[in-house]
């Protein structure tokens, strides 16, 4: 079924879900309840936009019934870490292949996604400040990118001052069409054997298409080169948004802990764990150290 254009709004969150159908579940699921939620509050009323979100709501009821025995469906603060860890994973590496000045479709299909399943973490509660400015720099970056290499310009590399009228709500209407290459999200494994061009002359196309879209007519790469993403580091400056926690403060005696805070702090317990499930060390050693300031000072 064709999506109904006051939906606009939410097409790429579904193609996002369309893209992570076979590689993550999870995804898939949250972005469509995302756009579920979205698609209400945009038009809930006309015919044609009722009839499309009562099919994707019974398109999420069937995935709940497949997906019934993860813990990320079923625990609300364990899908919050699987969505969030898997953002940032994407932000990281399409920040250092900027960084490096290796400027890809890949990378800038990267930055966007990124930015997207940043929108997805919405359905769980307020965005953290920390993740507005990561959303916001992420799809600015896709922009600037895209639009230097369409004009044949050499993008500058690394952090730089942003144009806030560049920074394009709609961004991949033109460049993300579902024409490019596709991510993968597998952040495992041993060094990359192929190039992406190669990549893309292997590999055949990806899933099937999910409600409001038609298939990709370009085949996609089976995802970027393995980084080691526990030495990536974002440091403060510029619009970069920071990524390594302060130094901690030595613990202090007597500190008065609300409920709140107890629930914060399992909460970034929970998002280490889930990180360690990637392998990703460096972002659980990231929530735990925001565990122990909650808990020794009573402040995040």
């Amino acid at each position: 079924m064709a999506l109904p254009a006051p939906l606009k709004a939410i097409q790429h969150h579904l193609r996002t879900a369309q893209e992570h159908e076979k590689r993550d579940p999870v995804v898939a699921y949250y972005c469509r309840l995302y756009a579920m939620q979205t698609g209400m509050k945009l038009d809930s009323k006309t015919p044609e936009c009722r009839k499309f979100l009562v099919k994707l709501m019974d398109q999420l009821e069937s995935m709940k019934k497949e997906l019934g025995d993860n813990d990320s469906i079923n625990q609300e603060v364990v899908g919050n870490a699987h969505i969030e860890n898997y953002a940032l994973k994407m932000f990281l590496y399409a920040d250092n292949e900027d960084r490096q000045g290796r400027f890809h479709k890949n990378m800038i299909k990267s930055f966007y996604t990124a930015s997207l399943l940043l929108d997805v973490l919405s359905v769980f509660g307020e965005l953290s400040e920390e993740n507005i400015q990561h959303r916001k720099y992420a799809r600015w970056k896709a922009t600037y990118i895209h639009n230097c290499l369409k004009n044949g310009e050499t993008p500058q590399a690394g952090p730089i001052g942003m144009d806030e009228d560049g920074e394009a709500d709609e961004f991949g209407a033109e460049g993300f069409s579902g024409q490019g290459p596709s991510y993968s999200g597998s952040f495992r494994g041993g060094p990359p054997s192929q190039t992406y061009d190669d990549q893309d002359q292997s590999l055949g196309p990806g899933p099937s298409a999910g409600i409001g879209f038609t298939p990709s007519v370009a085949p996609g790469p089976s995802g970027p080169p393995t980084t080691n993403y526990n030495n990536i580091h974002i440091p403060p400056g510029a619009h970069a948004p920071a990524n390594t926690p302060a130094e901690l403060p030595p613990p202090t005696g007597g500190v008065q802990l609300s409920p709140e805070d107890f629930t914060k702090a399992q909460k970034f317990c929970k998002y280490a764990g889930s990180a360690l499930q990637y392998e990703d060390v460096g972002t659980a050693i990231q929530n735990l150290q925001k565990a122990l300031k909650l808990l020794t000072t009573g402040k995040e």
